[in-house]
């Protein structure tokens, strides 16, 4: 099965016709590019794969689930060095995630010249849209399937103080920072690759809904956030969703599968200061805060 069955974008990879060039740069980190479009599609799954999968550069791979499969239309993230290759998530779903994330990874491999990769499945953070496709992972070969729970996560990342420290781990020439972002669920987190600038953020901060569930932790994770941007080049900061409409403070309801005037993806630093503080006045009294690019939705633990 070749890369086209996935609907991966460029081989080509800084095709106008896919993507748009990174928002900011830095002559420090790795060129790449983020789809402009990431249309998901509606409920007929005629002629479409269960994923729209993208290629930031060869080494960062974007995954989007098909909306026919699943209303919620998760993003998945494949990050690959020169020893191991990171999965973030799983998926929602019913679908077959193992099949493009092991094609994508074998030609990684082939690449580097090396025979094979370890695979390292983790998780932004435990909803069952973003894990429900670990059992495809389970005792497989040179595959490692991290846990799920904040103990679990804390442990494989090596962060000492959960969520204050910040772990870590090399994929091979690719570090990669983890942020312990809790709040949206006990063991979200973040994670940094040091070769783009790439900050993937989870259900904590993307162009949609975002519920809070501890809002006290959650005020804690974006301050940490943005004291971490603030202090690191960050190129684009990529979430699980897209719920928001291109119409300013508009989204897309609950269940919504066809959406075709959807926000982008990236989102900016500017954007996340807005966020910081909006949650910082609130002072703990959370409630539901409309903005142009988020809604911030505080809910019942």
């Amino acid at each position: 099965m070749t890369l086209r069955n996935f609907g991966f974008c460029a081989i080509v990879l800084a095709s106008a016709a896919c993507a748009k060039p990174a928002a900011s740069s830095h002559p420090a980190f790795q060129p790449g590019v983020v789809p402009a479009n990431w249309y998901a599609g509606g409920r007929d799954c005629a002629g479409r794969p269960d994923f729209n999968v993208r290629a930031y550069n060869d080494g960062l791979f974007i995954l989007r689930q098909a909306a026919c499969k699943n209303y919620e239309k998760p993003f998945i993230y494949l990050i690959v060095g020169t020893e191991r290759a990171l999965l973030i998530d799983t998926g929602a779903g019913k679908v077959d995630v193992v099949t493009p994330v092991d094609s994508l990874v074998r030609a990684a491999a082939k690449r580097r010249g090396v025979s094979a990769l370890q695979l390292i499945v983790a998780h932004s953070h435990a909803h069952g849209d973003h894990i429900a496709g670990d059992s495809q992972f389970v005792g497989r070969a040179n595959t490692v399937l991290v846990g799920r729970d904040s103990a679990a996560v804390r442990a494989f990342f090596n962060i000492n103080h959960w969520p204050q420290d910040q772990g870590t781990i090399d994929l091979g020439n690719r570090m990669l920072d983890i942020l312990a972002i809790p709040g949206h669920q006990p063991a979200s987190i973040a994670v940094y690759d040091r070769l783009t600038g790439v900050l993937l953020t989870g259900d904590t901060f993307y162009p949609g809904r975002l519920y809070v569930r501890d809002t006290a932790a959650y005020a804690l994770s974006v301050a940490r956030l943005l004291a971490f941007a603030n202090a690191h080049a960050v190129t684009h900061f990529l979430g699980a969703h897209v719920e928001k409409s291109m119409a300013p403070g508009v989204d897309y309801p609950v269940g919504t599968v066809d959406q075709p005037n959807e926000h982008q993806l990236d989102m900016t630093q500017a954007q996340l200061v807005e966020l910081d503080s909006v949650v910082q006045a609130m002072r703990g009294r959370f409630v539901r805060s409309v903005r142009r690019d988020f809604t911030v939705w505080p809910q019942t633990p």
